[in-house]
């Protein structure tokens, strides 16, 4: 079985930026009425702890945007914006797929279960829509992969 990359397509991409660009506009936002109402003296220490907040949330949708994974008959070879990483099919227990809430909405991810019971976040595999018929199809091809590691 050849390899295959699991990643976001164009779209998804795409829509990953118009939420980076609605972060930056809330972060920006509140910086400029920060500065505006808050005295010199306090100013910049609340201005630069929302820059600092923006900077962490821009790297966090970079980093989710343009992760992928390399699925081999070995494993998985993750790649995102910083870091590369492979974990064998060994060493992985289960895949399972996760529901995240938080108070503005909710989004799915993959995550690889290793022997010791951590959970890897497999890259390129998110969405925030309830039935997304790709995010599925990405799961079931991880799954497949596994599964033949794990019987052959």
């Amino acid at each position: 079985m050849p390899g295959i990359w699991i990643g976001l397509d164009a779209a998804a991409r795409r829509r990953n930026w118009w939420w980076t660009g609605f972060l930056t506009l809330v972060c920006v936002g509140a910086a400029v009425a920060v500065a505006l109402s808050e005295r010199a003296a306090d100013r910049w220490w609340w201005v630069g702890g929302v820059g600092g907040f923006w900077l962490v949330g821009f790297f966090y949708m970079i980093n989710r945007g343009y992760g992928r994974t390399l699925l081999t008959p070995k494993g998985m070879e993750f790649r995102t914006f910083v870091s590369r990483r492979s974990v064998p099919w060994s060493e992985i227990v289960r895949i399972e797929k996760r529901r995240h809430q938080g108070r503005s909405g909710e989004w799915w991810d993959v995550c690889a279960v290793r022997v010791r019971g951590r959970a890897l976040t497999v890259p390129g595999v998110f969405t925030s829509r309830r039935w997304d018929a790709d995010f599925e199809e990405k799961s079931a091809v991880i799954r497949e992969y596994w599964s033949r590691a794990v019987v052959g």
